[in-house]
């Protein structure tokens, strides 16, 4: 009657169950025009008695979204793509045995070929990562058992994060939604899955696993300059009222942080995490194969991409700090309805919808800023080569 389109229905046992403990919690993505909303709920048979208690509010201008880090338990965190008991394109999907180890992440064991994909990427990286991956891996391999014998443990890593970018691992059951992993790198909290790729396919996976996190990902989240990049505080403000904003940000994230391609000292280097973790496409990447074009987030944001194969173009950065300069200027061209503001000692955003809260968040700025005049007053007494350097700054 409303056109209502069911994307994803899911049912879970409930976290706190009312009546027994046979309750469910329901996760129901819809597409339905806002108008109709609770109409078609209430009006749809097939739906109608699960959603029997369901209360909508008034439509609220800004919508809810976690405000502080503990609110990521909130976020419905729905594997959206690549479940092997659910999706029958997946590789292991008739594999129980896998299954079940998807299931039991502790139960994980290490075996020759994945041994083999550290081993193999090991090879390429001094000829095909950009040089902040090469320093942060050699530090991961100092200090967090980064080897071919060795699978790190979450915890270790995610300390060792924590103590030189401030990001922190959380752990997750699969690809996550759009929303909830933007949402999630906001508060430097980078949704981590726990499983390895199914042994058949060793040197490419169709989903997130822990050679893409642990070896694409987790290398340049420990490069202070591009865990920014990653963080781009600017990502929850402008998607969270459109579900085009989410799309274009995807976009971005997905041609940038994940399949990425720099320039330095007059070479191509990858600094995305999808190609640091497969091999095949990290040669077929920095090969005369595929097409190549310049970073542009207009043209980037727009670019269809497919995650079935590889990629038949890359965009290529002049640089990391001209891929965030250009994506923040982005941003600031999204026209937002409310603006915020992330404090990072109490790891929140707060909506700035009142002159006390924007007076507040100034006086924050200000202290900052008179501390590091104070600093650079400090190094021109000390050094009268650079009182320039003080006089330029301020």
């Amino acid at each position: 009657m409303f056109e209502t389109q069911i994307h994803h229905f899911e049912t879970r046992q409930a976290k706190k169950p009312k009546n027994s403990v046979d309750d469910l919690d329901i996760f129901v993505e819809c597409e339905v025009h806002i108008c109709n909303l609770q109409h078609s709920f209430y009006f749809c048979p097939k739906i109608s008695l699960i959603l029997s208690h369901l209360t909508l509010s008034a439509f609220s201008p800004v919508p809810w979204f976690p405000r502080r880090i503990q609110d990521l338990d909130k976020c419905h965190h729905l594997i959206i793509k690549y479940d092997p008991s659910l999706d029958h394109g997946h590789p292991g999907c008739s594999d129980l045995e896998y299954s079940k180890r998807r299931a039991f992440f502790a139960d994980l064991a290490l075996n020759y070929r994945e041994r083999e994909v550290y081993r193999k990427l090991r090879s390429l990286y001094p000829t095909h990562a950009c040089t902040q991956y090469l320093d942060a891996f050699q530090q991961l391999e100092k200090h967090c058992g980064y080897r071919e014998d060795n699978i790190p443990q979450l915890q270790d890593v995610s300390r060792f994060l924590k103590e030189r970018t401030g990001f922190q691992l959380r752990p997750a059951a699969g690809q996550l939604s759009a929303r909830d992993f933007l949402a999630s790198l906001a508060f430097r909290v980078f949704q981590c899955t726990q499983y390895t790729r199914h042994f058949s396919s060793p040197m490419h996976s169709p989903e997130p696993d822990c050679c893409h996190e642990l070896l694409g990902h987790v290398p340049m989240l420990a490069d202070k300059e591009f865990a920014q990049f990653s963080q781009v505080r600017t990502f929850p403000a402008g998607p969270l009222t459109s579900c085009s904003g989410y799309c274009s940000y995807s976009q971005l994230y997905w041609f940038t942080v994940e399949f990425g391609l720099c320039k330095q000292n007059g070479l191509i280097r990858a600094y995305g995490a999808g190609l640091l973790s497969s091999y095949g496409e990290l040669m077929y990447a920095l090969s005369n194969k595929p097409e190549y074009k310049p970073f542009d987030p207009e043209v980037t944001a727009v670019h269809p991409y497919q995650d079935q194969a590889f990629q038949p173009v890359y965009f290529i950065a002049e640089n990391l700090e001209d891929a965030k300069v250009k994506l923040r200027s982005y941003a600031m061209k999204i026209k937002k309805p409310f603006a915020l503001h992330y404090d990072p000692f109490t790891s929140s955003i707060e909506v700035l919808n009142t002159p006390r809260k924007v007076k507040r968040a100034l006086h924050q700025i200000k202290e900052e800023l008179e501390n590091f005049c104070l600093a650079l007053e400090n190094l021109s007494q000390n050094h009268s080569s650079t009182s320039h350097l003080s006089l330029r700054y301020l």
